[in-house]
């Protein structure tokens, strides 16, 4: 998963477990702001109540009366106003039949399911009645009970939790959409970094990376710049030092040449030459079997001076340091054709002006096409094999060396392999800053090599 997706996945648990909270909260305040509208119904009633009496002490001029005056007329309008909805409220000493005086509760909030209501009275309680004396002369008159109405509680409180539960929710949701889009842009920076890594991984090893605001990104961005610049250095020393390795290599090449040529030449032209005179001293003294010995010394000669001329051929330098690269590889495909001619088919296929490809990578190319051209022969049973070069000009400005053949293989193990001729491929290429890989070709194996002509 995404950094991104992984912090706003934790920030919305966090928004949830605070809604959690929230609603928790809301729902002890909802339920107990009932007990505070009670608590304020009757206080407001009490006090009217007692402005009644005084009015009537007052209208009747009889301040030490000490006998209780008639209740007044409290059940009107004026008092309904003062009562909560969802409260009722009732005067004690009561007349006959007389009802509590209850506030608005007709439509009032919505009905709760079955399991808040009996919840929340099982964890937060019964709502309390509340009472307030009603005094004038230091002579109480009666009592105000106010009540909550128990259905009329549950559906306010209920009401209340909704409303908070619904702006709890739009700030979740907006808190979510703003967090993720502040942490977008905050992580945008590692985008940049992934996809100079990703470059890295292909070569391009000095990439740059732009300033970052953040000290922990820009931190980062200096660390991969310097390890882009270290490793490009690595490979340009490792360039160097498989360049110096390869003209060691070829010079040591061209030494064993010559020494074989030398000595190994010269001594079998001799025991050629002693074969054929013996081969006549037994052909003159009628003697066969000596001259049959010397005629199968002969051919052994001739045989071990072939394999020598072509380990000769391989030793020097290729003709194409000689010939230029289109020659060479005519004379290659040439050879390969006279000295297997029951062998596969070989498809020689030229793109591009090769004319002037010349020195090491043209040699490269002629060692890589050399090689390619073995392996198929020696290691495949394929009966056709096509090595295509092909000149790639403008931004690409590379050589391209492909040998496919129709004798099937696995690439991939191929690819692995730890063997002297494609880890030879691979030094040469890599000298000149090249690529080669095996892939899987219609009917067998493809190896496909690049040279930049810019080496």
């Amino acid at each position: 998963m995404r950094l991104v997706l992984q912090l706003v996945a934790r920030l919305l648990v966090v928004v949830m477990l605070c809604l959690g909270a929230a609603t928790v909260w809301a729902t002890i305040d909802a339920y107990r702001s009932v007990d505070r509208a009670t608590e304020a119904s009757a206080e407001r009633v009490s006090q009217a109540l007692r402005g009644l009496y005084w009015h009537e002490l007052m209208l009747h001029g009889s301040r030490m009366r000490e006998h209780l005056l008639p209740v007044p007329e409290w059940r009107t309008i004026e008092t309904m106003k003062l009562i909560s909805p969802g409260v009722c409220v009732r005067f004690e000493p009561a007349t006959a039949f007389e009802k509590p005086l209850c506030g608005q509760d007709k439509g009032l909030g919505t009905s709760p399911p079955a399991w808040f209501a009996s919840t929340a009275q099982t964890l937060l309680g019964r709502h309390a009645a509340v009472a307030k004396p009603i005094s004038a002369r230091a002579t109480t008159f009666g009592t105000v009970s106010a009540a909550p109405d128990p259905d009329a509680s549950i559906r306010l409180a209920w009401q209340h939790i909704l409303d908070n539960i619904g702006v709890a929710l739009l700030m979740a949701a907006a808190i979510a959409v703003l967090a993720s889009l502040a942490i977008a842009h905050t992580l945008a920076p590692a985008q940049s970094i992934v996809a100079a890594l990703k470059r890295m991984a292909h070569g391009e090893y000095r990439t740059s990376l732009p300033r970052f605001r953040s000290m922990e990104f820009a931190m980062i961005g200096q660390a991969v710049g310097d390890l882009g610049e270290r490793l490009a250095k690595a490979m340009e020393e490792r360039a160097t030092l498989t360049r110096r390795l390869l003209e060691i290599r070829n010079d040591e090449r061209r030494t064993l040449a010559r020494e074989l040529h030398d000595e190994f030449g010269q001594n079998l032209t001799a025991i050629l030459a002693f074969a054929n005179a013996i081969e006549a001293t037994g052909t003159e003294a009628k003697d066969g079997a000596v001259a049959q010995d010397a005629r199968m010394i002969s051919k052994a000669a001739l045989a071990i001076m072939a394999c020598l001329r072509g380990t000769l051929n391989r030793l020097r330098h290729p003709l194409a340091e000689e010939l230029g690269l289109e020659a060479s590889l005519i004379s290659l495909v040439d050879n390969w054709r006279s000295q297997h001619e029951a062998r596969p088919m070989i498809q020689l296929d030229l793109k591009g002006d090769l004319a002037d490809i010349s020195g090491t990578v043209a040699a490269t190319a002629y060692r890589v096409a050399q090689e390619c051209l073995t392996n198929a022969l020696r290691h495949t049973s394929a009966r056709e094999i096509l090595l295509r070069i092909e000149r790639r000009s403008g931004s690409e400005n590379a050589l391209l060396i492909r040998v496919e053949d129709d004798g099937g293989g696995d690439a991939i193990s191929i690819a692995k392999a730890s063997g002297f001729g494609l880890t030879g491929i691979r030094e040469r290429l890599a000298a000149l800053g090249g690529t080669v890989s095996v892939a899987r070709a219609t009917r067998g194996l493809s190896i496909d090599a690049t040279i930049p002509l810019a080496a």
